[in-house]
């Protein structure tokens, strides 16, 4: 830094009015601890060029480092009117960490300080654009630890409309940060506002399993209708998230549905009035084995009364983890004919021996409700005993046979159907002659006669 003063001092001899020789000589004054002198030789330049910004920055830093807070922060509401922040980084570059220190902090401060005084109107943009300036000069003076201010500055951005512009600076925390959940919150409602719904679930998804605690207030903040894209998002995402991992059969581990139970409890802290909210987390718990959990849950949730089938499915198939079958066919029966893939995901939550205990008590019921010529009621019982029993051929014989009652002729012969695409041995033959035949009767109650003709040739 010596060296470097005595050559400027020389270049200044040979032009004093050369102002890089003259920022140079301060700056190796500023390098050699010479804060006084660094100080006079930069008002010389300043009172040459008042409206310098590298002049500016330079004095703001100095007067930080001395502990003149007011004639610093005039010097940086210079800087900022200037619109100049081209010089910064090299000027930046120059000062040591600690004074760095100091003029990010008085940005961000300030940035900050204006935002909380920010009017409505066209004076709000006005104030948030001055903020922006600000904090855009924390941001070079804080280098590569600047996340705060940028998540400020994001925030910013978002407020005037300028989505692209917020999406960089969400990236940039995110690129150092990747679990920093105020950058994934904020990019999320960016994808939102931009109609990239998918993206916003995935960043919300990942912010929930980091830091409820901070995803729950900003959601709720949102207005309806874009609380209700996500919220409904999400609920659609951990539902199809669920099922993947119950078709697969595997044992859960608590990682694999730790995400899904964040968002479980999120979306009922965000509106505890939705019952599909409560529902997913009573899944959710049943999957991860909380049995008690999810039925003490369910119990408060449907206070006083199950005020749906979906909900009285749940309480049946606690009931029959509890050993209750008949009850639990009782309970459960009704969601088969409403909602049949909601049925089939909860049936997974079962061993097979469980399954196969519903089957049979489902179809008893069935068959006892026919044979009193109630086939509306045994319906529901024989779609139970079909999805339970994995549609086998004797449940989907009885089915069909209801629904021949009930005069849903297509349906019923969409079961046969399945059951004729069996292969059968020798000595079931004359069962499949009686499915031929009772399929002839279905094509006839259809009007289709030839079709029907086909079918009884067959069973002959």
């Amino acid at each position: 830094a010596r060296g470097v003063h005595q050559l400027a001092t020389l270049l200044m001899e040979l032009d004093s009015e050369d102002e890089a020789s003259c920022l140079l000589a301060a700056d190796a004054l500023y390098r050699l601890g010479r804060l006084e002198e660094t100080h006079k030789a930069l008002l010389v330049a300043l009172s040459r060029r008042p409206q310098a910004a590298p002049v500016l920055a330079r004095l703001a830093l100095l007067q930080l480092r001395r502990g003149f807070f007011y004639d610093a922060n005039q010097l940086v509401k210079k800087l900022v009117q200037s619109g100049d922040t081209a010089c910064l980084q090299s000027t930046l570059d120059i000062f040591c960490h600690e004074d760095r220190q100091l003029l990010q902090g008085h940005c961000h401060a300030r940035a900050l300080a204006i935002l909380r005084a920010r009017p409505g109107g066209a004076d709000g943009r006005a104030h948030t654009k001055e903020a922006i300036a600000y904090l855009s000069l924390a941001i070079f003076a804080a280098g590569s630890q600047a996340s705060e201010s940028l998540l400020a500055r994001a925030r910013c951005y978002g407020f005037l409309g300028q989505k692209k512009t917020a999406m960089f600076d969400f990236n940039a925390v995110l690129r150092a940060e990747p679990e920093n959940v105020q950058a994934l919150c904020g990019r999320a409602l960016v994808h939102l506002a931009l109609d990239q719904l998918q993206e916003a679930i995935d960043d919300i998804l990942s912010a929930l399993k980091l830091g409820p605690g901070t995803v729950v207030p900003e959601l709720r903040s949102l207005k309806p209708e874009a609380q209700a894209l996500i919220t409904q998002g999400l609920y659609s995402r951990c539902r199809a998230l669920l099922s993947q991992l119950l078709d697969t059969g595997a044992p859960l581990e608590d990682e694999d549905t730790q995400g899904l139970l964040a968002v479980g409890q999120a979306l009922i802290k965000i509106d505890a009035g939705q019952l599909d909210w409560h529902l997913l987390l009573v899944d959710i718990l049943m999957a991860r084995g909380s049995y008690e959990e999810a039925g003490t849950h369910l119990e408060k949730a449907l206070h006083p009364a199950p005020t749906s089938e979906a909900a009285r499915a749940r309480l049946g198939l606690l009931r029959l983890k509890k050993g209750d079958v008949p009850a639990a066919a009782r309970d459960l029966q009704g969601l088969a004919e409403v909602d049949a893939p909601d049925l089939s995901c909860l049936l997974h939550l079962l061993e097979a021996s469980e399954r196969q205990s519903l089957a049979q008590a489902a179809a008893w019921e069935a068959g006892t409700l026919l044979d009193a010529g109630q086939p509306r009621r045994a319906l529901g019982y024989c779609s139970l005993s079909v999805l339970a029993g994995g549609s086998s051929a004797c449940h989907l014989r009885l089915r069909a046979t209801c629904l021949a009652e009930l005069q849903e002729f297509g349906r019923a012969l969409r079961d046969l159907d399945h059951v004729l695409q069996e292969t059968l041995g020798d000595s079931d033959l004359p069962r499949r002659a009686e499915d031929f035949c009772c399929q002839g009767r279905l094509l006839l109650s259809l009007g289709d006669e030839a079709a029907a003709a086909g079918a009884f040739v067959q069973a002959l």
